[in-house]
């Protein structure tokens, strides 16, 4: 066998063949050089500035009429004016991931109005109502975004109902799309006593910046502002995009703490918290620096990851703070600790007094649900008595402010006439639901009637509650109504029941809170419950935390450390 020669010493090796290196897909991030749109909403938002839409709607889809709106501006575009199509009727919840998203179009909208913490005097109140009556078929739900949201508007009819809103200062622009959604503000904000900071002149300058602006119109997705002063943290902000809340520094006096990165849906995150002090007329100029981060290096490839939380779970805190203050604002930050967390967020429900003396009194409705004749008639009532008017609050309910001390129960009985209450049961002040299979077009089942029944039933059964315990119920994983950070959480899916049929149903979340205990909730393998054994299933829940708490302990404490055989309502079972 003939050896093979040795090669020569100093030949060079024969090359090994490189293995291509694979290049990161990019997440179409603007800052970082990716502009070509990689989905359809990104294409769409390229094609034309979705503000340009009110023009159309003005000028052709009102005169022409449903049939001639051009699908990407129904579908996408109009939802920077605050409009949705809804659900047409008779398609149940095995459909809604089945259809394609025209075939459960209606030829009506819902629309958004926006309030951002404003107060709504008489004037304002009654356009709400009469708009609703005279266009929304007399419906109106107040959100946990502060809207007022209709249902059966007409696109013939949308010029006529923003010239009756904005003439008294309110609007729909960029309710809903990839925009600044409507920001939430303390509805108590500068006559709380114990508030530590007004912030409506920042929310206010924030608002004027924002909203009808090219620079923030095309957002990688949607963008949640909360804005409070109040100790109560009455905003909800561990769960918003950016927060800003109230804090003292120990030689510069009080100002706001900044918080980013929160929101829930499918991926529940909690905002971070910066611990820094931002002085009341440089809150604007933090909030544009956070927005401008979300656009230019917010993640726009994949919608279910375009979200401002997703990039700063990725950067970190620190990283976040340096581009913030190097790129956006150019100066530091003052460091500060963040302030105290409370127990739980405040609501503002019943009758408390102002710093000026005079009061203010805090109502609830059934799961937000109201209607324009209530809305008439409240601001009927606010100029009766001389009150200052309404803010609305993140837990659908309203707050009357500037309530003479010695009109106090009477204002609060006249409430009661028109369908709203300053002394709710635990049940009605505490439920909350989304909008629902009703009208919602992502919904499985439905939320606000069964949420009523489940209310007026639970009033029933337990009448004397002596400790809060919240329901969130939510017609769908995306999480509207807050299910993950209630005490007993709701998420509407199809459910098997007993003889093996489909049903409507939820799963549960259990202990989730905001506040000081601030967590998403237990969830229970494989369990889930039918819309129609709801009622039972939570009468047995309770029952086993009345039976089994320690003295002075919370649903939120007792849930996360209850046996599962209370959690599956199966402790007082017969």
């Amino acid at each position: 066998m003939t050896a093979t020669p040795a090669a020569p010493v100093g030949t060079p090796a024969a090359p090994v063949e490189a293995k291509p290196v694979r290049r990161k897909r990019g997440e179409g991030q603007w800052a970082l050089g990716y502009s070509e749109p990689l989905n359809k909403n990104e294409q769409s938002k390229k094609d034309d500035n979705p503000l340009n839409v009110r023009a159309r709607i003005e000028n052709i889809y009102s005169k022409r009429g449903f049939d001639s709106i051009d699908p990407a501006d129904l579908r996408g575009r109009f939802r920077w004016m605050g409009l949705y199509t809804q659900r047409a009727p008779g398609f149940d919840g095995g459909k809604t991931a089945m259809l394609e998203e025209e075939e459960l179009d209606d030829r009506f909208f819902m629309m958004r109005v926006r309030t951002d913490g404003q107060i709504l005097g008489p004037a304002q109140l009654r356009a709400l109502g009469e708009t609703s009556t005279t266009y929304a078929r007399n419906t109106a739900d107040i959100t946990d975004r502060n809207n007022i949201q209709y249902h059966w508007i007409r696109v013939e009819d949308v010029p006529a109902i923003w010239e009756r809103l904005e003439g008294v200062g309110l609007i729909t622009i960029e309710a809903c799309g990839d925009s600044p959604r409507p920001f939430l503000g303390s509805p108590v904000a500068g006559i709380a006593r114990d508030e530590i900071i007004d912030g409506s002149s920042a929310l206010a300058e924030i608002k004027r910046r924002a909203i009808n602006n090219p620079e923030y119109s095309n957002l990688p997705r949607k963008f949640k502002t909360a804005l409070t002063g109040h100790p109560s943290h009455d905003v909800a902000p561990e769960v918003n995009d950016v927060s800003f809340v109230g804090t003292v520094h120990p030689e510069l006096g009080p100002g706001l703490d900044m918080w980013v990165g929160g929101g829930l849906s499918t991926n529940p995150m909690l905002a971070q918290k910066l611990g820094v002090w931002i002085p009341l007329d440089e809150v604007a100029d933090a909030w544009e620096g956070v927005a401008s981060i979300f656009r230019d290096y917010g993640y726009r490839r994949l919608r279910s990851k375009a979200r401002l939380k997703f990039l700063v779970a990725d950067w970190g805190l620190a990283k976040f703070r340096e581009v913030l203050e190097t790129e956006y604002l150019h100066r530091a930050l003052v460091d500060n600790p963040s302030p105290p967390t409370p127990v739980s967020q405040g609501d503002h429900i019943g009758i408390h007094e102002q710093k000026d003396g005079n009061f203010f009194v805090g109502a609830a409705p059934v799961v937000g649900r109201i209607d324009g004749t209530t809305l008439t008639l409240l601001g009927d009532l606010v100029e009766r008595y001389g009150a200052l008017g309404a803010r609305l609050t993140a837990y659908q309910k309203l707050v009357v402010l500037g309530v003479d001390a010695g009109d106090t129960d009477a204002f609060a009985d006249d409430l009661e006439k028109i369908g709203l209450t300053a002394r709710p049961s635990n049940w009605r002040r505490n439920t909350m639901a989304c909008t629902g299979i009703e009208f919602c077009k992502l919904a499985i089942v439905d939320t606000k009637e069964r949420s009523r029944k489940l209310v007026t039933e639970l009033e029933k059964r337990f009448p004397d509650l002596d400790t809060a315990i919240t329901v969130n119920v939510n017609g769908c994983p995306n999480a509207c109504a807050r299910t993950q950070v209630a005490d007993i959480g709701l998420k509407g899916q199809l459910v098997m029941d007993e003889d093996g049929n489909q049903v409507e149903g939820f799963q549960v979340h259990l202990g989730g809170a905001l506040g000081l205990q601030a967590n998403f909730g237990r969830k229970l393998r494989a369990h889930k419950i039918t819309s129609a054994g709801l009622d039972d299933y939570i009468t047995h829940v309770v029952n086993g935390y009345l039976a089994d708490r320690t003295d002075g302990e919370s649903f939120a404490t007792w849930a996360a450390r209850a046996d599962e055989v209370h959690l599956r309502g199966e402790a007082d079972s017969p």
